[in-house]
């Protein structure tokens, strides 16, 4: 087998794989979304099981669905952006660069999978 017939993928390869990437990741950080609000409920009894004990625990309770409603913000929107930017990214759309970032910083804060997707994109696109 020689070296010629190797075939080495281009640069829209790569974007196209990191595109696909990107849907995947979307659709999982929806999914995770959703998840997430049809919990609620339970998230709520939980953390308040635990301020039996608080003089005053609606402060601490507000501060949890102030956070807790973050946590699905940024879910959505990490989702969206990887949604955009893996579309963007598997056809081949010049101006994929700036969803792709964007996505990739909304999702940099979720470990593993957000931190090395992101890490990588911001990489090949700041590099």
């Amino acid at each position: 087998m020689s070296t010629a017939s190797i075939a080495i993928p281009n640069h829209v390869d790569r974007r196209s794989i990191l595109g696909l990437c990107w849907i995947l990741y979307g659709i999982f950080r929806l999914a995770l979304g959703i998840w997430l609000i049809l919990f609620t409920p339970t998230a709520t009894v939980m953390f308040g099981a635990l301020l039996n004990r608080v003089a005053n625990p609606f402060p601490l309770l507000f501060a949890f669905h102030f956070f807790y409603t973050g946590a699905i913000v940024l879910s959505a929107v990490a989702g969206v952006f990887g949604l955009i930017a893996g579309s963007m990214l598997f056809t081949g759309n010049k101006s994929a660069p700036l969803p792709a970032i964007l996505a990739a910083l909304a999702s940099v804060s979720n470990l593993p999978v957000g931190t090395a997707l992101g890490i990588y994109t911001l990489v090949v696109f700041l590099h």
